[in-house]
Order: C-alpha cells, then structure tokens, then sequence
C-alpha cells in the first residue's frame, strides 16, 4: 500500500514519556500571582505506558545545606522547596488523574489528583483549581512542562 494510503495513527495516550519542568504558576481569584518554587523551577513528569506515572520538582535558588547532616532549619527549607509523588494515572477526555500512593507530603498520599491537561506540539500544559486550606479563596495553578526528547542509547547523558 502506497504510504499516502495507509491509515494516519494517532498517539492515543499523548501524556506517554517525560516532561521537564518549565513553570509553576498560581493565580488567585482576586488575580495574584505568584510562583512558589521561583522563575527557573526544576523537575521532571514522567508517564509510562503501563500506567504509572511520577513526578519531582524544586525551587530555583535553594539552600545549599552546610554539610551533609542539614541542621532542622535547612532541612526545612529544603522540604518547603520542593515536591514528589507517585502512583498511578488515568486518562480522560483532556483530564489525567494522578492516584498517588506515594508523597512527599503524606496529606497527598492515597488521594486523587485531577488536573486538565492541554499537549500543544512538545508542550505540556497542566492545569487545576484548588481552594485555599481555609477554603475562603480559589486558585488556578499553571503547571507548563517541555516534552524531553528520547534517549538514542542505554545510558546516553545529555
């Protein structure tokens, strides 16, 4: 069959592979941003095709701890910036949920994440409403993540 022919395949998972970290974002309803983990943050978003997913990310500029035993003070610092989970996912018309059973912030654990996703050529964009703790105010979190290109060979480094 002559390949303009053949059917077009599309990717019916489009999350499928790993995603870097471009921006973190929250606005308030009254239009307050702010961006808790700095202008640069770093981390990964990674999704497998036998349903699992994980992700980790830090604040741009962290401490550095003085030594390798952090006093509680750095070691909190340290905590404050950054985040990390696991689980598995599903994947709905532009919804992914994140069932996570493991979190660096035990409140997460056991719970379901629900974020809209939107894949515009290699990037990611995420996003969710979540009430404040008081339950007073709503914010919109914007999670923009970079498509990382496929590794040619086992143990290849960028």
């Amino acid at each position: 069959m002559p390949a303009s022919k053949l059917p077009l395949m599309v990717d019916p998972n489009p999350l499928l592979g790993t995603w870097k970290l471009k921006s973190y974002v929250v606005t308030t309803a009254a239009g307050e941003r702010s961006t808790p983990y700095g202008e640069n943050p770093t981390g990964y978003l990674s999704y497998a095709a036998d349903g699992r997913m994980q992700a980790i990310g830090i604040a741009s500029g962290r401490i550095v701890p003085a030594g390798p035993t952090p006093p509680d003070n750095e070691r909190l610092a340290l905590y404050d910036s950054m985040f990390a989970y696991a689980g598995a996912y599903s994947v709905e018309a532009g919804k992914v949920i994140h069932h996570v059973d493991i979190s660096w912030n035990e409140v997460w654990t056991g719970t379901d994440q629900i974020r809209l996703f939107e894949v515009k050529g290699n990037t990611l964009t995420l996003t969710t409403h979540v009430m404040d703790v008081t339950g007073a105010r709503k914010a919109l979190y914007v999670v923009v993540l970079e498509k990382v290109a496929s590794e040619c060979w086992p143990g290849s480094r960028r």
